[in-house]
């Protein structure tokens, strides 16, 4: 075997990996990234199911809301109580705990986010 045999053999093994590694990432799924990489957009709040939730806590530091919330069909969430982040932060704005509220969530760059919130009935 001549000694460009063995450079030919880590030539296609470097290849492959390389070709494995590009391969994988077009088709990574977090935040937001579609199969080719391309960032998907969030449906607007009127395309989303509203959610019946009770505050629990609000952070307009951290522009996050923590809700108790019903299921969230979107997402495939079922209920449960967990912190969300805003998509504006004037959202926040006169909600106190215990309020009870009509929300539309959607995930945006890998975050579960609040696009619209309104008392409810």
């Amino acid at each position: 075997m001549s000694c460009l045999a063995p450079r030919l053999m880590m030539l296609a093994a470097l290849g492959f990996a390389l070709a494995t590694s590009v391969q994988a990432q077009g088709m990574h799924h977090d935040h937001g990234a579609g199969p080719h990489g391309v960032q998907e957009q969030a449906a607007g709040p009127s395309e989303l199911p509203q959610v019946e939730g009770e505050v629990r806590r609000v952070n307009t530091r951290a522009n996050t809301l923590s809700l108790r919330h019903g299921d969230i069909p979107n997402l495939g969430m079922p209920p449960m109580t967990m912190v969300f982040q805003v998509g504006d932060a004037s959202l926040l704005e006169g909600l106190q705990v215990g309020d009870r509220v009509l929300v539309t969530i959607d995930q945006i760059d890998g975050a579960y986010t609040v696009l619209s919130i309104q008392p409810a009935p």
